[in-house]
């Protein structure tokens, strides 16, 4: 089962989804409302559902109410490998392969809510970057108890050449207007099939024709949910939950960078398809 955000006539509401048909749960609801549910499952069975329509002709919007959104990175070892790439020469690089083996993850702020995009909304490059890439990642839903209670998509857009000129400009690279997507929808725990059998597929397509296709699964990942979600929680209150990329697995090479126009289409198992434009 799966949970969505979507417009209809001016006023947004929270869809269950099943079988490619989304029903509208009553107006009182907010999407957090019902993923924080103690019982979840039960309530859902109980609300009075709206009328079923197709997914694919609903506008979905990001699937995000008021929680901050957070980062993990170096989480795999393409990451921590494109890390090194881009940092040569600047002396950062050593400090990736620290942070891939260390006990303590690479954790930042990404976005709050007002800045996050959808599927169909345009995702930014910055003007000021030369190497800009997309970053597809699962996005855990966590709650204020710190529950993990669904998944989503995340593109966790960055400038690569900015990051790695020094490490101290992370933030720069990775927290500007555009640079965050989530979408389409929050699949619910216990929803996704076997890590090493939940692949992650990204494709960029430019006027129409794939120049960039790469793929990785969820078992290649260094670290568990739970573990990157107790780090994030020491010290640090959520009370309105937390969205939690958890790193990526596939980065394009030095030799590309994203351009205005580009299609960014993420696909994860068990989700669906998370697809932005480029401005």
């Amino acid at each position: 089962m799966q949970l969505c955000k979507f417009r209809e006539q001016n006023q947004v509401r929270v869809g269950v989804v099943e079988s490619a048909m989304v029903r509208a749960v009553p107006d009182q609801y907010s999407l957090s409302s019902v993923l924080y549910s103690e019982d979840l499952k039960n309530i859902l069975k109980s609300l009075p559902l709206g009328p079923a329509r197709p997914l694919d002709q609903v506008k979905l919007l990001a699937p995000i109410d008021e929680q901050e959104v957070w980062a993990a990175g170096v989480t795999y070892i393409r990451s921590k490998v494109a890390r090194e790439e881009e940092s040569a020469g600047s002396g950062a690089s050593r400090f990736y392969d620290a942070v891939y083996t260390a006990a303590r993850p690479e954790l930042f702020f990404k976005a709050p809510a007002w800045r996050v995009v959808g599927p169909g909304e345009p995702v930014r490059i910055r003007r000021d970057a030369t190497w800009s890439v997309p970053e597809p990642e699962l996005a855990l839903v966590v709650s204020p108890s710190l529950r993990i209670v669904g998944y989503t998509i995340g593109n966790d857009m960055s400038s690569r050449d900015i990051e790695g000129e020094n490490p101290l400009y992370l933030p720069q690279a990775k927290l500007y207007d555009g640079s965050c997507a989530l979408g389409p929808v929050v699949t619910l725990l216990g929803g996704l099939p076997p890590l090493d059998q939940t692949t992650i597929r990204l494709t960029i397509l430019r006027q129409g024709r794939p120049v960039f296709e790469g793929s990785t699964h969820l078992g290649m990942m260094k670290r568990s949910f739970e573990e990157l979600v107790g780090w994030l929680s020491k010290e640090t209150s959520f009370p309105n939950g937390v969205i939690l990329l958890t790193g990526t697995g596939i980065v394009p090479g030095e030799d590309f960078t994203l351009a205005s126009g580009d299609e960014v289409r993420i696909e994860v198992d068990g989700i669906g398809q998370l697809c932005n434009c480029v401005a």
